[in-house]
């Protein structure tokens, strides 16, 4: 291969800088390379390449983590990040669908997917056990072999799984690092899912790219995160607008000195950006209120990475998304497929360029339903005023943006219709400060039945992922239906709002 910028200029053995912080440990860059040359070998067990051989990881935010996804892409492979949280059937169908071979896991996770991968068979292989030596690594992966597949939910009942290329990521990762300016300076917490595109491209691997430093979270963590800004630990904070209602409910229960001391830490920094949801004014301008920095707002799905943004350098308009990325070309069409080019008129978003995804795996009737005339249809609907888009809602009322995440409607229909007392169900996203889109669940109980919002909460916990657990229940003796006997769902958010 001739085109060296594939791979990430600041891996290599004589690095020193500190590249990861896990935990009380910092990892430099040479030792990363070297865990992940290690790990390359083991997994290719004397084989040249991994062929696009499917490795699945089940892993938190740790070095591990890192290794296991870098050394899957130098190997040749496919890497399947599974989100630690889902339930088993979520796992089962991830698995199942992309045709995994192996697993890659921490021993603290081995009980819960022995069985599972048993009758999937798959091999499982623990990251603590010692990795060989590095052997010779083979020749890195051409642009255009596929590298990752995430899943992510869409119209369907089931999440489908997106296909990247080395070359879409790469794209992803240059256009990102330089239109955000990152350099090998910065620091910045990863606290956002590793199974998802904005923890996993526009922090981890325009992170590394950059030679920045990233510090390591298994999750979400308030205070300690807070105590590291309070102390000015970063300089860089990319989070969705949950995250950003959290901190500014949080900050509201402090006095004065320690609001000031960790308002300062944000105030220091020379980027916060806000993404995966839609950032409500309110918070875009309490934000700024208390910290002084001016929100980036971006657009992006697991499909294209990040197509839009508010510039770096530049206006950042509260309520927009900005204007289109370096590299990604962006219109707007109307229902009959027509290109809109007057400002202020609705249409459905559309994208082009390296940064789109190849295919949904083994699924190609989704993948050719979802692009026009060489344009992948987003199924979001925005307008473009005085240069900039703004995104007014999705094209499917079936499609959630609940705290960063795209949920599918049908799909959690369809788990919560498995639930013994439970005859219909519908289920929609209603707007909310803290959630963007809060999962509220319609139901119709079986006759004689009785069901308590908790008893659902509990039942659901195995069931599904908690960011999917509907944070509300509505009981309803029918449901709302159009001449075709479809729930007419607009119907019952005003239901809601009566």
């Amino acid at each position: 291969m001739t085109d060296n910028t594939m791979w990430f200029p600041h891996l290599n053995n004589n690095n020193n800088k500190t590249a990861l912080i896990d935990g009380s440990i910092s990892i430099s860059y040479a030792t990363l390379n070297r865990c992940i040359e290690e790990l390359v070998s083991s997994l290719l067990i004397n084989r040249a390449d991994l062929n696009e051989e499917r490795i699945a990881f089940f892993v938190p935010a740790s070095l591990h983590y890192v290794t296991a996804l870098f050394a899957i892409w130098r190997a040749g492979g496919i890497a399947v990040p599974l989100n630690v949280s889902a339930a088993l059937p979520e796992l089962e169908h991830a698995l199942a669908t992309a045709g995994v071979t192996r697993l890659l896991t921490v021993k603290e996770y081995l009980p819960r997917l022995v069985d599972l991968c048993t009758s999937l068979q798959i091999e499982i292989l623990t990251l603590e056990q010692p990795q060989p030596a590095a052997l010779q690594l083979p020749p890195l992966p051409q642009p255009d072999r596929r590298a990752m597949i995430l899943f992510t939910s869409g119209t369907t009942s089931k999440p489908k799984g997106v296909v990247s290329a080395h070359k879409t990521i790469r794209a992803q990762v240059r256009t990102l690092t330089a239109a955000w300016a990152w350099e090998a300076d910065d620091t910045i917490p990863l606290f956002l899912p590793l199974h998802h595109i904005h923890g996993i491209i526009n922090v981890l691997c325009c992170g590394l790219w950059a030679g920045a430093t990233i510090t390591l979270f298994p999750k979400f963590d308030m205070e300690p995160l807070l105590q590291q800004i309070s102390q000015h630990r970063y300089s860089v904070f990319m989070a969705v607008p949950t995250i950003y209602v959290k901190i500014i409910m949080y900050l509201d229960t402090l006095d004065a000195e320690q609001r000031e001391l960790i308002c300062s830490g944000f105030a220091a920094m020379r980027l916060n950006v806000s993404g995966s949801a839609a950032c409500p004014v309110k918070v875009y301008n309490d934000w700024l209120d208390l910290t002084g920095q001016t929100l980036l707002e971006r657009y992006g799905m697991t499909e294209i990475g990040m197509a839009i943004a508010n510039p770096y350098n530049g206006e950042r308009r509260a309520g927009a998304v900005g204007i289109p990325l370096p590299g990604v070309r962006v219109a707007l069409f109307d229902e009959d497929h027509r290109q809109i080019t007057r400002e202020d008129t609705p249409g459905e978003i559309r994208i082009q360029g390296d940064n789109v995804f190849i295919e949904y795996w083994q699924n190609q009737e989704a993948t050719t339903n979802s692009f026009h005339e060489g344009w992948f249809c987003t199924g979001d609907v925005a307008v473009l005023e005085s240069g900039y888009y703004r995104i007014m809602g999705r094209s499917s009322v079936d499609i959630i943006k609940s705290g960063g995440y795209k949920l599918s409607a049908l799909e959690i229909e369809g788990t919560l219709l498995t639930h013994d007392a439970i005859a219909e169900c519908a289920v929609v996203g209603v707007e909310d400060d803290t959630w963007g889109e809060a999962v509220t669940a319609f139901i119709v109980l079986k006759s004689g039945d009785n069901l308590e919002y908790e008893g659902l909460k509990v039942w659901c916990e195995t069931r599904m992922s908690p960011y999917k657990i509907p944070k509300r229940m509505v009981i309803r003796e029918t449901l709302p239906r159009n001449a075709m006997g479809k729930v007419t769902k607009p119907d019952l958010k005003k239901l809601l709002s009566a």
